[in-house]
């Protein structure tokens, strides 16, 4: 009866022993074949980083070390009033009978800044004087300090180019330049100068009487 239960627990023994060798055998399979195919997956994702680098390359910017610095200025401007502006601008050339070969076309839409205020630098003491207690102040003219395009915002909407043509390399630059000065345009079309005056007066009012002048007329000279 001993020898039976012994020979039980041998076979038992022996089929753990031989269960465990299997799962070891099967982990350093599993190993192994890992182990193999790890550099062939990170080859694989290399050549897929250096295929959309290719594609889509980065630009890369490379500013020139050497900085002159022109003129320096001290300003005292007065900025009273800003617009952000949206317009839409054509720019085409070629656009004849054979505009569909040689022509090229774009759309391009255009967000801009434009701040308005005063020259403080302008109002000296000759344009101020005290007549009975009333301080008589000669405004300078109102005036558009900046008029510029948001680049992260202004885009070429669509480009129209013509079956034979490489298309204008300055076309969208020629956009720019009169998105600039159209966005300047419709800021003062819409009155900016005559908004930004009657803000530098709201200003300067409350500036004077807390330098103790109560009373304060302002001659104002309209802007261009």
């Amino acid at each position: 009866m001993k020898e039976n239960r012994g020979s039980i627990v041998l076979s038992i023994l022996i089929l753990l022993v031989m269960a465990g060798g299997a799962f070891f055998i099967v982990k350093s399979i599993q190993d192994t074949t890992q182990q193999t195919l790890n550099p062939i997956q990170q080859a694989n994702n290399s050549l897929q980083t250096q295929v959309s680098d290719l594609l889509h390359p980065t630009p890369t910017v490379i500013p020139d070390p050497i900085t002159y610095i022109n003129e320096i200025r001290a300003l005292a401007r007065l900025e009273t009033i800003q617009y952000s502006v949206e317009k839409v601008i054509t720019a085409e050339v070629g656009q004849g009978t054979f505009g569909f070969l040689f022509g090229d076309k774009l759309i391009f839409v255009a967000h801009g800044t434009v701040i308005a205020g005063i020259d403080m630098e302008k109002l000296g003491p000759e344009n101020m004087r005290l007549d009975n207690g009333v301080l008589l102040v000669k405004l300078p003219p109102p005036e558009i300090f900046i008029a510029t395009l948001d680049n992260d915002k202004s885009y070429v909407y669509n480009r129209d180019t013509g079956i034979l043509s490489r298309g204008d390399v300055n076309l969208e630059t020629t956009a720019r330049q009169a998105a600039e000065e159209e966005i300047r345009k419709a800021a003062v079309e819409d009155g900016i100068l005559d908004l930004a005056q009657q803000n530098a007066i709201t200003y300067l009012t409350k500036f004077f009487a807390a330098l103790g002048y109560k009373n304060t007329i302002f001659e104002t000279t309209p802007g261009d």
